[in-house]
C-alpha cells in the first residue's frame, strides 16, 4: 500500500513535513532582525530625532503671542521652516509605531493583558493626536499662503489654538499615559535599569500637569523615548534580572 506524501518519513525517522515546518519555524525565530531589541532602540532613536527636530522647528517658527500670528506667514524661512517641520512628523509616527512593536515583542510572555492594551491604544491615540495637530496646521499655512487676503487674524488664531490644544492637551496627555504603561511594564519585567523608569515617572507627571503651561515641557517625551532607546542599545538583554518565564514544552516529533 502506498502511503501519502504527508506521511514519508524524513532522514532520521521523522516525518519529511513535518520536520520541514520545524526547521522553517526556527529558521525564522533565530533570523528574523525584526524582532531584536536593536530595532526598537533604532526606532525609537528615529522617532526621538524627529520628532524633537519638528516641535523646535514649529516652536521656534510659530510666535507664541496671540497678537502676532500671522505676522510670521510674510517670513519665507520660517514658513518653510514650518513645512519641514510638518513633513517629518508622518515620518515620526511610522517609527513610533515600529517602536511600540517591536517593545511588545521584547517583553513577549512577560506581558501583561492590562498594561498591554493601555500601553498599545495611548500609542495609537497619541500618534493620531500628533497626525491631526500636524494636518491642521498644515492645511491653514497652505491656505493662508494661497490665499492671504481672504485668511483673517482671527481664522489663525482660531487654527493656532485648536493645534495648540491637541498637541499640548490632548497628545501629550496620551504620551504621559504610554509612558505611565511603559514605565510599569519595564519596572515589572526589569527589562530597564531602574533609574531610566524612574526618569519615566517624572517624565508623565511632567507631561500630565505642566505641558499646558509651556510647549517646551513636551520635548521631555521625545528625549525619555530617546534615552530609553540608547539604553536598549547599549543593553540588549536588559538589566541584567528580568525574569523569564520557560514556555510549555512541544510534544516529540512521532516517527
Amino acid at each position: 500500500m502506498v502511503q501519502g506524501e504527508d506521511s514519508v518519513a524524513g532522514p532520521g525517522g521523522t516525518a519529511g513535513h513535518g520536520g520541514a515546518g520545524a526547521v522553517a519555524e526556527a529558521e525564522m525565530t533565530a533570523g528574523s532582525p525584526l524582532r531584536t531589541p536593536k530595532a526598537a532602540a533604532w526606532a525609537g532613536i528615529a522617532f526621538a530625532v524627529l520628532a524633537i527636530a519638528a516641535m523646535v522647528l514649529i516652536r521656534l517658527s510659530i510666535p507664541s503671542n496671540t497678537g502676532q500670528s500671522g505676522a510670521w506667514l510674510s517670513d519665507q524661512s520660517k514658513r518653510t521652516a514650518v513645512d519641514v517641520a510638518l513633513n517629518l512628523v508622518p515620518f515620526a509616527g511610522i517609527a513610533f509605531l515600529w517602536f511600540v512593536g517591536v517593545v511588545r515583542d521584547r517583553v513577549g510572555e512577560l506581558e501583561d493583558r492590562f498594561f498591554a492594551t493601555v500601553f498599545l491604544g495611548s500609542g495609537l491615540v497619541f500618534v493620531a493626536m500628533f497626525f491631526v495637530a500636524a494636518a491642521l496646521a498644515g492645511g491653514l499655512v497652505d491656505a493662508a499662503a494661497a490665499h492671504p487676503s481672504s485668511t483673517g487674524s482671527d481664522t489663525l488664531s482660531l487654527g493656532r489654538d485648536s493645534t495648540s490644544i491637541l498637541l499640548d492637551v490632548y497628545a501629550m496627555r496620551m504620551a504621559a499615559v504610554f509612558t505611565l504603561t511603559t514605565v510599569t511594564i519595564a519596572r515589572r519585567t526589569q527589562i530597564v535599569y531602574r533609574w531610566l523608569w524612574i526618569a519615566g515617572y517624572v517624565t508623565a507627571i511632567a507631561l500630565l500637569f505642566a505641558s499646558s503651561a509651556s510647549g517646551w515641557v513636551e520635548l521631555v517625551f521625545p528625549a525619555w523615548i530617546l534615552v530609553l532607546s540608547i539604553n536598549i542599545l547599549r543593553n540588549p538583554q536588559g538589566s541584567g534580572q528580568a525574569r523569564t518565564t520557560p514556555g510549555p514544552a512541544r510534544p516529540a516529533a512521532e516517527a
